[in-house]
């Protein structure tokens, strides 16, 4: 079955929270502000304002896209996950048959222009996600005066999803998406791949979304633990998975959500769209 870019966006959503990432909301594990059902109907808002991303600028679906996602949920729950599709998705809308997704994401995110970061920027500060800071120039409480590239530039070495824009999606094409198709042709179920994929995102480099929130030492520890949890066998051996289960624990008991690697579940998400645009979904499903 070949997916249109909204499905495909959709489904990456759904197929990511609905694994049991450590740290992360999944069925029946919840955060006090975040319910796996609002993360439901997140993926469900984004499916049109995707669908069009042929249509428009970069900015303009992502800022359409967190509006719609306002509607149904009062957190925030996909900002992150938004901006890596958002540009993936017209990326896929707009390539030349048979011609590679991340040549075409190249010229996308060359073509972004100063209208798309103030587009960006007014979807971030509708998300409102936690830990921002300031930043000496070019900081989101602003208008933007340089190109959504640029800006993503700026920012770069302190976040993981604008690091993706600046190296065309280096780690999303580079690690995410080859971990993730190793997972499925070895026959785990998505559950199984998806978990496997997110820790070799998370063990590989620090979540920035940890750094900004509990610091940069927290946020090693926890590549550590992923590490260590791949180590052990990860899904798929029994002493891998009872170590995955203590990881688990032992980032939620502060219960505070600070050590959430949100940012690496959002890389998880792009390389799990990536792969059903690039195999359509009856070669992914095996």
């Amino acid at each position: 079955m070949t997916l249109d870019v909204g499905a495909a966006a959709q489904l990456a959503c759904l197929l990511e929270v609905s694994a049991p990432k450590p740290g992360n909301v999944s069925p029946g594990r919840h955060f006090a502000d975040a319910r796996y059902e609002d993360f439901l109907a997140s993926a469900a808002a984004i499916g049109g304002p995707l669908s069009g991303a042929a249509t428009r600028g970069v900015g303009a679906t992502i800022r359409l896209s967190i509006d719609a996602t306002a509607n149904v949920t009062h957190t925030n729950t996909n900002l992150g996950i938004v901006l890596l599709l958002a540009p993936l998705a017209r990326a896929a809308a707009l390539r030349q048959e048979s011609s590679d997704l991340r040549d075409s994401l190249r010229r996308v995110l060359a073509g972004t222009t100063v209208d798309d970061a103030r587009d960006v920027y007014a979807a971030i500060r509708r998300a409102a996600p936690g830990g921002l800071g300031t930043a000496e120039s070019q900081d989101i409480a602003d208008e933007p005066t340089v190109t959504l590239l640029e800006a993503m530039r700026l920012a770069a070495n302190r976040d993981t999803i604008a690091g993706e824009y600046v190296s065309t999606f280096e780690t999303t094409f580079e690690r995410g998406v080859p971990a993730l198709a190793r997972a499925r042709c070895d026959g785990l179920s998505w559950d199984d791949a998806v978990v496997e994929t997110y820790l070799t995102l998370l063990s590989a480099a620090p979540d920035t979304h940890i750094a900004r929130r509990g610091g940069t030492a927290l946020a090693a520890t926890v590549s550590q633990r992923a590490a260590d949890v791949r180590a052990a066998g990860g899904v798929r051996s029994i002493a891998g998975r009872h170590a995955l289960d203590a990881f688990d624990r032992s980032l939620r008991e502060r219960g505070d959500n600070v050590a959430n690697p949100g940012t690496t579940a959002d890389l998880t998400a792009a390389a799990i769209f990536v792969m059903l645009i690039n195999r359509g979904w009856n070669a992914a499903a095996r």
